[in-house]
């Protein structure tokens, strides 16, 4: 049984045959179009999502599966007081593969080891978000052409923001990507993520607090939003929530071929003039969302199978 809790869970070349794969179905849509007919997926969602679980639904539908679950932990029996492992147990005489998002890290790994479906984390806390990251990796590859060579910056939340730690988790098995850390003080990345992954790998990396000096030295540049549902406090949330806002007249500081994506939902961190700048991908990242998830889903199941 083969489940996805990380983007390590994947060897480069298994990525890259899954990026293949994610690009034959945006080409060839129609000759998937009944690939995973009778199969089901359920969606355990025990916090709020909209693009992740409908992304996730809406692969599943177009390779001819159906689709059952929760988009709640209040509309699930774990309002009740169900665990995690008793939920997994169930689902798995409903459901052919489950994806599960989880506010408590390690969520969705505790109901993989009592599974018997494959189990896709599709977010656990501040923890890990492989399906983004694989989104992210496809996004870049397609419109960069390449996964290596690369000066990525990351902006805004990267203490709490998993979709920042799985993407610096994927992106350091690549030649030559070098990394510049854009974020406050209060919200630079952890330390477990700064030594035991870039230190310990000899990644280049450098942290900055000004977008501005990252700019021009940027081939992509990954914003994120400072997330209310990680603090503890509103104040602190609301002191952070505009430090980093991206507008027509920082983007003229960077070169003309950067990419600028961003796991959305955006709050204010990227001005809406910035949406019609070529440079800006984030929205046709979403539909990279969907390949991706359609060529994870197919990938599984058939391992499944073996």
């Amino acid at each position: 049984m083969r489940h996805l809790m990380s983007p390590m869970d994947l060897s480069t070349e298994e990525l890259d045959q899954l990026l293949d794969l994610a690009n034959d179905i945006e080409n060839n849509p129609a000759k998937y179009a009944h690939a995973c007919e009778g199969k089901k997926l359920a969606t355990c969602f025990y916090e709020p999502s909209t693009r992740t679980r409908l992304s996730f639904e809406s692969a599943m539908l177009s390779l001819g599966g159906q689709v059952l679950g929760f988009s709640s932990a209040d509309s699930s029996s774990a309002a009740k007081g169900e665990s995690v492992a008793d939920t997994i147990r169930v689902i798995s005489c409903y459901a052919d593969i489950c994806a599960m998002r989880h506010p408590k890290e390690g969520a969705p790994l505790v109901a993989s080891q009592k599974s018997t479906i494959p189990v896709i984390n599709a977010g656990d806390g501040g923890h890990q978000h492989p399906t983004q990251t694989l989104t992210d990796l496809l996004t870049i590859r397609s419109l960069k052409g390449r996964l290596d060579n690369l000066t990525i910056g990351l902006c805004g939340d990267l203490k709490f923001g998993r979709t920042v730690h799985s993407l610096i988790h994927a992106l350091i098995r690549y030649h030559n990507v070098k990394f510049i850390l854009i974020s406050p003080e209060e919200l630079k990345v952890p330390d477990y993520i700064r030594n035991d992954v870039l230190l310990e790998h000899n990644i280049e990396f450098k942290e900055m607090v000004r977008l501005e000096d990252a700019l021009p030295e940027l081939d992509l540049l990954y914003m994120t939003r400072v997330q209310r549902e990680r603090f503890f406090n509103e104040e602190d949330y609301i002191r952070m929530k505009d430090f980093y806002i991206l507008d027509k007249a920082k983007l003229e500081l960077a070169p003309q071929d950067m990419l600028i994506l961003h796991p959305l939902p955006r709050v204010n961190e990227i001005s809406v003039d910035v949406d019609d700048d070529p440079r800006a991908v984030y929205f046709k990242q979403a539909q990279y969302g969907v390949y991706v998830r359609m060529a994870l889903i197919l990938t599984l199941l058939k391992e499944a199978e073996k």
